[in-house]
């Protein structure tokens, strides 16, 4: 299984700061030392044509430069610098890349990514520029240029971060080939909503139990609703009951089910699966890492069906 992270340089944050940015490295260690058949490899920074394809081109520029301005700056809760702007550029790369891999190999995945608070236009919530949104409408237009007169593929995206996909909820909106499912903390940021495709907001303190029946009932109705594809899979370790900002109450046992549910779903489906990290924000951040350890575990499972069914 191949997976593509964005770690190629440091982000400069002052002392302090609430973003645990040393848990990307954290986990490519664990990953390198517990997992050594998973394939690491360096992601290549987006271009400005293809993150056009779904932010504004002056939102670009002003990313790019470091012109935005300071109000906008602090939405996205990064001090502007280019080290930021260069992460943000591979961390679109890596799950594009993820993305065409998944398409031949079933599963690969993005070390970082899930960024679904970024709009067409502006930041948030420590996103820049909205990955997955990006990866699938890049999918789309390759796919339609290499099957000219085919169906435009439809894509699900399945947003299990603890907090609601606002900006892929809003860039997706009046696209009917890209499903939107977000099951979140209904008080949790952002405050104000954007409405997806469903919408499933749990009380604070939402335990396993609750949680998972939530999930399957959601993945019941997207059965439903829609004829999918492709899937995005946005794997937050911020529903653990030890993370400081996600307000739910998920053990690492309801987690590793939480992702069993949704890698099976795909599996029993055959939709080649993309997954990302999303947030996570431990009180302990090596907890953060174990969930995310835990969920390349059944993802790497997943892989070896995915080339089994292909032998």
């Amino acid at each position: 299984m191949k997976a593509f992270y964005s770690t190629q340089r440091t982000l400069p944050l002052p002392t302090g700061h609430r973003f645990p940015i040393g848990k990307y490295e954290q986990l490519r260690a664990r990953l390198a030392a517990e997992l050594p058949s998973l394939e690491q490899t360096p992601a290549e920074a987006a271009t400005d044509a293809e993150l056009a394809l779904v932010h504004a081109p002056s939102y670009i520029a002003a990313v790019a430069g470091g012109t935005l301005a300071p109000a906008r700056q602090r939405e996205i809760g990064f001090p502007w610098s280019p080290a930021m702007v260069d992460r943000s550029r591979r961390s679109v790369g890596a799950t594009v890349q993820a993305a065409r891999v998944a398409l031949h190999e079933g599963v690969a995945a993005n070390l970082a990514g899930g960024t679904h608070h970024a709009n067409a236009d502006q930041g948030g919530g420590f996103c820049v520029f909205n990955d997955v949104a990006v990866a699938a409408r890049l999918l789309q237009r390759e796919h339609l240029r290499s099957h000219p007169g085919a169906r435009r593929p439809r894509v699900a995206v399945i947003d299990l971060d603890v907090h609601q996909g606002n900006g892929t909820a809003a860039i997706f909106a009046r696209d009917e080939s890209v499903f939107t499912l977000s099951l979140h903390g209904e008080k949790n940021f952002p405050f104000r909503k954007v409405a997806g495709d469903l919408d499933v907001g749990l009380p604070d303190g939402t335990g396993d139990d609750a949680y998972l029946a939530a999930l399957e009932l959601a993945l019941a109705e997207l059965d439903n609703r829609f004829d999918a594809d492709r899937v995005f899979y946005l794997a937050g370790a911020d529903p653990h009951e030890g993370d400081r900002l996600g307000r739910l109450k998920l053990s690492f046992d309801g987690l590793r089910a939480r992702d069993l549910c949704v890698f099976d779903w795909a599996w029993r489906r055959r939709l080649p699966l993309v997954l990302t990290m999303a947030g996570g924000y431990g009180h302990d951040i090596e907890a953060t890492v174990q969930v995310q350890l835990h969920t390349f575990q059944i993802a790497l499972g997943y892989s070896r069906r995915w080339q089994n069914a292909m032998r």
